[in-house]
């Protein structure tokens, strides 16, 4: 590279030159898009929402804030059971993912689904995510039924069973997703099922106490 072309490109690139194919490690470790997938059903969607009113959007922004890099990308699908999220995962699988959050199962049980047909579908979903990205962190969004009906050996087993699926696949747990939420009229719809705007500010804190620091680990 001839002296005058050299003094072009250093005053062009600020006093740093690359030459192609070279790099830095600290170009490489804060410039690699770190992606976040949520795999749910209308809890994050944002059934009847804004999708920006989400808690899964209000979570991007906080990501960005880690890490501009970060990208979040929402496959909720109000309605969905297990069986539908395992059947769309295949879209979000042509990209490497840092993190996984699986929210999914409520609506199988409201189906008459066993806990064990959940359970097994629920480890489908993180099998074929894992071995796609070996190294993904994953984070189970559990769910519970009201507590009036907890004496109920399906409901107190389909409670459990989102630890379970946790310990089994080393995965971080959300004990309850709508903790704080969940049977309020303050904070949720007309159908005193899915959350409000105000709502879903909450879910967003629950959800980010357990991903805030797998994402700054993820940064560091």
């Amino acid at each position: 590279m001839g002296a005058g072309v050299r003094q072009l490109l250093t005053v062009m690139l600020g006093g740093t030159i690359l030459l192609t194919g070279q790099t830095t490690a600290a170009t490489r470790g804060t410039s690699r898009v770190k992606t976040v997938l949520v795999l749910g059903d209308s809890l994050s969607e944002g059934f009847r929402l804004n999708p920006h009113d989400a808690w899964p959007s209000i979570l991007a922004e906080r990501l960005r804030g880690i890490d501009p890099a970060f990208r979040l990308l929402n496959g909720s699908v109000s309605g969905s059971t297990s069986l539908g999220g395992l059947r769309r995962l295949a879209t979000y699988l042509n990209r490497p993912l840092d993190i996984f959050i699986v929210e999914l199962g409520i609506n199988d049980a409201f189906r008459g689904a066993s806990v064990e047909e959940i359970r097994n579908t629920l480890q489908m979903i993180i099998d074929k995510v894992r071995a796609k990205n070996p190294k993904v962190a994953i984070i189970v969004a559990g769910m519970q039924f009201p507590i009036a009906t907890a004496d109920d050996d399906y409901v107190v087993a389909f409670g459990k069973m989102f630890a379970q699926v946790a310990e089994t696949n080393r995965a971080t747990l959300i004990p309850y997703l709508l903790a704080g939420v969940g049977g309020d009229p303050r904070l949720n719809l007309e159908d005193r099922i899915h959350p409000n705007a105000a709502g879903h500010r909450i879910l967003a804190d629950t959800v980010w106490d357990a991903l805030e620091p797998i994402a700054r680990q993820i940064r560091r």
